[in-house]
Formats: structure tokens, sequence, C-alpha cells
């Protein structure tokens, strides 16, 4: 007689799995726990063998000196942030993962992508979410360039019948939009369920290995912007990546994981009619470009992954016409901005009894951890009090500690570098920065201690 299978209760948020049922997760979450059956485990021997896929080799241990070495092959995508972020190019039979709020640009950036792949290689975007004619539509609305001829589209949501497709066609590359939308009978739940996505993952992993396909696959995200689903969904595929949506038309597009390349590497995208439109220069965006100099504006340069950004901070103090001032924030955290105005009184005995707010110029969003904004924030609130100019030509950035003193920042050298390069005459910079190397540059480096000192200076 067969034995039954073993059932588990696996969670829909974090994908954490008990052996029976519970009301709340440890995640937090109620009433999220499905159940789902256990597949039965396989030897290795049983196992299909799939170039690049562990535990399909055999063989038993090698010596690490008997391992043959091979280079993965990388492509140029034609679309130069994607390229960037993806460590110089797409590489050829990986699998990855996209993923980012509805409207970040997911399916506008694989449209173009999928395009620019079929003028040379048979190419399939595999929609389970929409029709054909709204992505021929799309297509022509964005007036994307492809091969007739080697451009397939799908309307699909079995996994299995996705891979015959596949193997039919003979692509090579391929878009999955999405894969909690996609089902297969080798599992159990609905579309969007643990085992379903993890299942799904395995299968597409498991033949773009063997056939060296090149796969991207959409993931939509949860209320707290992370992917939906389980966890290892991130540990099947070769690269992760995740669009970060700002307030305004700017993208940025950053790699969580990436087996062939780098993870520290920001793409900078601009939505336009056209679609996604790589960024070159993206200190350009975030100048606002006026030469008309103004109390309440400072220039600062912030680092994104490996990429350093000059960006304008504004303030603009009103005198308040209630009984408290108000502190809007737009793109900046508000609890770094209360720290900071506390430095400010305590140190300086200024008094801010107005209406503040504060403005990031291009609509990005600042990171809690990017301090090095500090001095920025606050000599453009103290120009926006005092009615005082700091000159366009001068650049500040540094850490601004509890006790008033000027903390240093990571990588001052490439920091000033930047500002120099775009024509900054003055940068200041925190004392221990200093280096040398910052002298050639063109620019005066005017390194500060103290926020005291900081003042001083400006004034």
């Amino acid at each position: 007689m067969a034995k039954a299978p073993k059932m588990a209760f696996v969670c829909d948020d974090c994908g954490m799995d008990y052996p029976r049922w519970q009301g709340q997760c440890r995640c937090g979450a109620w009433n999220t726990l499905v159940e789902v059956r256990l597949s039965s485990t396989t030897s290795s021997a049983s196992r299909p063998a799939v170039l690049g896929y562990a535990g399909a080799s055999g063989g038993g241990a090698k010596k690490l000196n008997d391992v043959e070495s091979v280079e993965a092959e990388k492509r140029l995508t034609g679309i130069g942030e994607l390229d960037r972020v993806l460590s110089g190019g797409l590489t050829t039979g990986s699998v990855n993962i996209i993923s980012g709020d509805p409207g970040a640009g997911k399916t506008t950036l694989l449209s173009d992508l999928v395009a620019r792949m079929s003028q040379t290689k048979a190419s399939l975007y595999c929609t389970a979410e929409e029709s054909l004619s709204q992505f021929k539509n799309r297509v022509n609305r964005l007036k994307l360039n492809y091969n007739e001829d080697n451009l397939y589209l799908l309307s699909e949501t079995s996994v299995e019948s996705i891979i015959e497709e596949l193997e039919a066609k003979q692509i090579k590359f391929a878009v999955i939009d999405s894969i909690q939308a996609v089902i297969t009978d080798n599992a159990n739940g609905s579309p969007g369920s643990p085992s379903q996505v993890k299942t799904a993952a395995q299968a597409f992993t498991q033949y773009c290995k063997k056939n060296n396909v090149t796969m991207f696959i959409i993931a939509h995200v949860n209320k707290n912007n992370e992917i939906a689903g389980p966890q290892t969904l991130v540990h099947i595929v070769d690269a992760l990546l995740h669009i970060d949506t700002n307030d305004g038309q700017i993208r940025t597009l950053r790699a969580n994981k990436n087996r062939f390349g780098d993870v520290d590497t920001v793409g900078i995208f601009r939505m336009s009619e056209r679609g996604m439109v790589s960024v070159d220069n993206p200190s350009e965006i975030f100048l606002s470009g006026s030469t008309t100099e103004s109390p309440g504006s400072t220039i600062t340069c912030i680092r994104k992954g490996n990429r350093n950004l000059l960006l304008e901070i504004q303030c603009l103090t009103t005198e308040t016409e209630s009984e408290f001032p108000q502190r809007v924030c737009v793109g900046l955290n508000m609890n770094r901005i209360k720290m900071l105005t506390g430095i400010l009184r305590k140190h300086t005995k200024t008094k801010i009894f107005h209406d503040t707010f504060f403005n990031i110029v291009g609509g990005l969003k600042i990171d809690e951890s990017e301090t090095c904004i500090d001095l920025a924030l606050v000599t453009a609130l103290l120009s926006s009090l005092n009615d005082f100019v700091v000159p366009r030509t001068t650049c500040i950035m540094g850490e601004l500690s509890l006790n008033g003193d000027v903390r240093p920042i990571d990588s001052g050298v490439p920091r000033v570098k930047e500002a120099a390069q775009h024509g900054f005459t003055e940068i200041f910079i925190p004392f221990r920065n200093y280096h040398k190397s910052m002298e050639g540059l063109g620019a005066k480096i005017t390194p500060v201690k103290t926020i005291h000192e900081l003042l001083e200076l400006i004034n």
C-alpha cells in the first residue's frame, strides 16, 4: 500500500512551514498558513543531468584542480543602465528575477529587452496577466524595434505548456510575466502560493540550465516592497533585480543578488512616453539647473551603490500661522530632520519657530542610512532661516554627530572627484576625509571639524 504524502502548512507571506496549522505565523501575519503537499525526495542519480545546475554533475567529490573552469558568457543588451547593473551585460543561460511596485516599469523594461533580443535570437514573451493584443499595443506605443521572425508572444499560465513552447520554438531568450500567475501540475495550491511559486521557479531554472536559455521572471511584491512568496525563490535564481519607484519619473534599478557580478551597482532610468530611458548622467537631473542664487538651497553628493550622485537640497522656512510649527519633508527621513534640528538648538542656540519644508530636487528618495547629507541639510535650513545665500559652486557633505562634531563619510575621495568634475569650486568635507589627492582636482577643499567651524566658514 502506497504511503500517504506528507503535508505541511506554509505561510503565504514569508514561506515558513509548520507541521500543523496555527492562526499566526512567526512573521506576525494572521491566517496565512496554507496546506501543501511535500514532494518525495529523490537521489542525485535519478535527477536529470542539468548543465550548471547543482547536484547534476555527479561523479563524487573532485579536487579543485580537476574542475574545469568555464567563464560565463556575457552579452550587452543595448540598455546602458541595465548592462551596468548586470556587471557588463546579460549572462547567457542565467535565470533572473525582476521585482517592483505596480507601475514601476517592469513590463515596460522587459518589453524593450525582449524586442532587442529578438534581433539576434528567438525570443518569447509569456504573459499570464494580460492579453496578447495589450502587449502588441504597448510595443507599438513604445515604437520598439524587433525582428518579426524571432519574436513570439504567448498567453499561458501552465508551466508545462510554457516549457513545451520553449522547446518547440527553440527559444533562447524568454520572459515570464509573472511567477505568481503561473501554475504547475507538480505542486498543490493556487497560483502564487509558496509551493506553486517554488516548484515553478525550479522547473524554469532546470530547463534554462539544461538548454542554455536566458530567462527573466517578473515577481510581485508585498506591502513591505519585498518579493511575495517563499524566500527560497531568491535562492533558486541567478540574479535578483529590484526597481525602486520615486515620487517622480525617476526609477532606480538595483541588483540585490548577482551570481555573475557585483551587487552594489545602481542603474538610473527615467520613465517617459518611449519607455524606460537610461540616464547616463543622473547628476544633471537631480540638480535644478537654476542660475539664480537664493537662500535655502545647498548642493551635496550622495552614494547610490557604487555611483556618486550630486543633488540639490531645498529648504523653505516661513512664519507659522498656527500654534505648532509644521515639518514637511519630501524625499527625506523625518526622524533625521528632527535630530538635526535638535543638534542646532543645543549647539548653536538656534530657535526654529517656523514652518519648515524640505525637498529633494528630481524626486529622489534618500535612505535614512545616508547620513552624508547632514551638513547640507543644516546649511540649507540656516540659509533659509537667516536669509543668506550658499553659492551654487559650493558642495557640502558630511555627517553630523549629536555632540556637534563632523564625522567622516565613506568614499570621500570619489565623492570629491565627482563634485570637481561638475565644476564645483569649493567643497566642504569632514576633516578626517581629507586626502592630498584632492588638491589637484581644481577645487578648493575645505575640511571642517565641528558645526561651529562650518557656520563660521559659510557666513
